[in-house]
């Protein structure tokens, strides 16, 4: 599955690149992330989980993280197992931030594979949505780090990603713009 998501971050380039690069305060802006280990090779260990009505699920894994500084842009590789469920997830990002006047528009290209039981939900689009939401959210919350608040604690308590509230916005969202075409 692939998904291409952009964003703007109401600050100037340098000073958002200063935070993607510094994984552990990024990791505490992505819902239902925790990081537990930080290795000198670029290779960050950590856990993200996820709930989506009785389906929980907790990939331990790790995220290689190659920055272009030149650029301003990123390369990350990850792969993580749901030890008691079974499944499994693999994605390889790229990233890339651009300065528009002040602001910093950020694109993230990523391709995901799910297998095991995880991988039914992404089949019906649920996967797809909810990252939609989950971007949409870290962005929020990257905004709120670097205007000196801290993160959204209820959609990134470290615990999990509660997706069914998120499904509902996204539900009400789309019936709201078909209203709005019909």
């Amino acid at each position: 599955m692939n998904i291409r998501q952009t964003f703007t971050i109401e600050k100037p380039r340098d000073y958002v690149w200063t935070l993607f690069q510094d994984i552990p305060q990024l990791a505490e802006c992505m819902p239902g992330a925790s990081l537990e280990e930080v290795r000198d090779d670029g290779v960050y260990i950590g856990q993200v989980s996820i709930k989506i009505g009785p389906f929980k699920a907790a990939f331990q894994g790790e995220v290689k993280h190659v920055p272009d500084p030149e650029n301003f842009s990123g390369h990350a590789d990850g792969k993580g197992l749901d030890k008691r469920g079974g499944s499994r997830s693999s994605m390889v990002m790229d990233y890339a931030l651009l300065e528009e006047d002040g602001t910093t528009e950020v694109t993230v290209d990523a391709e995901i594979q799910l297998s095991g039981p995880i991988a039914q939900f992404g089949r019906t689009g649920v996967v797809e949505q909810t990252a939609k939401l989950l971007i949409s959210q870290f962005a929020s919350n990257i905004e709120r780090r670097l205007a000196g608040e801290s993160a959204d604690g209820e959609a990134a308590d470290g615990d999990s990603i509660k997706v069914l509230p998120l499904l509902r916005s996204a539900v009400t969202s789309r019936l709201k713009g078909k209203s709005k075409q019909e």
